[in-house]
């Protein structure tokens, strides 16, 4: 079996795609013209504050094809139809780039798709959520390829959204989370998004549920090889964002042949260093962002604070590395990284980009009223489209009704 990833050309190649990425088994190999070619396949979107429903919609869109393009539209033509985006388009590009589905982004999409732009980049089919997408002038950007038949659907993430996540953002509060009285920010100190006056049901959000077959669907289910460099990090990674990418794509760089495992530490361990009320993501929602990473082999689920013995001799570990963020005490003062540091393994990572969680959060902050009237317009764009898909469906059974008598 071809390994994925690699990229073997030819006829064994093309035998093996004969059936595959449509979900059903490979059946025996069939005669050389009915063998499928590459299925190409096309998203779009703003990916800013790239997050696991993003990484979800393009891992079941690549599920459907074999190659694909992610295509992200620039800052000046979010701002035009939705509002300022929270990351810079170089941000979201090397975002979307770090997502293990995609074989390729487009810089610069056009913020309709058309036949045009599939044809341009030779792609199948365009692959989008089961939600509404609708241009500045209220017209559905997916209207042309529906026609065409070459539109095709994926389901779309409950229990996230980036106008959920800014809503959290908006309730950040210097107060811990254990004595948080106010009623609004009591709705987020579980971390999970459901805004208050969230009518929507793709805006106002309902509670993310973690399942084993979401983990299975994110997980790479590689095991490290003998020659493999098992490189152990720890830390929230919270609201994964592209400061945590710089640095994975670092620490991935530290061996000819890495195995990178992400131990993520469990909200209230986060919370008693971080402070506030992070983490903003809870511990189901960070172990699938950093799931979607290409540089990331495994996580762990609620590691351990200090970096300890068992640890180490349980994985195997070669390297421990740790960025130039401060380390934290852990509960007893000591050192977390004592052990990794007395034998010798223990490298500290200068990923050159400084950006924290904390820093997302005060741009969202600082940009408040920007953001809250981005939040309350997309709400009333979802329910007014809400409103014609009733009114639609009121008029389509009045008809039939009608017929019938």
């Amino acid at each position: 079996m071809i390994k994925n990833g690699s990229h073997h050309h030819g006829a064994a190649a093309d035998e093996r795609r004969d059936g595959a990425g449509c979900g059903e088994p490979a059946g025996p190999v069939s005669s050389p013209e009915k063998r499928k070619r590459v299925v190409r396949l096309w998203c779009d979107g703003c990916y800013d504050m790239v997050h696991y429903g993003h990484s979800n919609q393009l891992r079941q869109a690549k599920a459907m094809g074999d190659y694909l393009i992610a295509g992200v539209h620039t800052d000046a033509e979010i701002s035009k139809h939705k509002g300022p985006p929270v990351f810079t388009q170089e941000e979201r590009y090397k975002m979307v780039r770090a997502i293990k589905w995609v074989d390729e982004i487009v810089e610069g999409a056009p913020y309709v798709t058309t036949l045009e732009t599939l044809d341009k980049y030779n792609c199948d089919f365009c692959v989008h959520g089961d939600d509404i997408t609708l241009t500045v002038d209220g017209k559905d950007t997916y209207d042309e390829v529906k026609r065409e038949g070459r539109y095709r659907e994926c389901k779309r993430t409950q229990g996230v959204s980036t106008t959920d996540l800014v809503g959290r953002m908006l309730l950040m509060t210097k107060a811990h989370h254990s004595n948080m009285d106010n009623p609004d920010y009591q709705q987020h100190t579980d971390n999970f998004g459901k805004g208050p006056k969230g009518h929507s049901p793709w805006t106002g959000v309902s509670q993310f549920l973690q399942t084993s077959q979401k983990i299975i669907q994110f997980a790479s289910g590689k095991e490290p090889q003998p020659d493999d460099t098992i490189i152990y990090v720890a830390g929230a990674f919270d609201l994964f964002h592209i400061g945590h990418v710089d640095f994975l794509e670092m620490v991935y760089k530290q061996a000819e042949r890495p195995y990178v495992i992400v131990g993520l530490h469990f909200d209230q361990e986060v919370n008693r260093y971080k402070g506030k009320n992070y983490p903003i993501m809870n511990i189901h929602e960070r172990t699938l962002s950093v799931l979607a990473c290409r540089y990331v082999s495994e996580v762990v689920i609620g590691a351990p604070y200090a970096v300890g013995k068992d640890l180490l001799d349980h994985f195997k570990v070669d390297l421990v590395c740790h960025g130039k963020t401060e380390v934290f005490p852990d509960k007893d003062g000591s050192d977390p990284y004592a052990e990794p540091r007395k034998r010798g393994v223990f490298r500290t990572i200068d990923s050159s980009n400084n950006l924290t969680t904390d820093d997302i959060v005060k741009r969202i902050i600082e940009n408040r009223l920007l953001f809250e009237a981005r939040n309350q317009k997309k709400e009333a764009k979802e329910m007014a489209v809400i409103e014609a898909m009733k009114k639609r469906e009121q008029e389509q059974s009045d008809a039939a009704a009608q017929n019938a008598h």
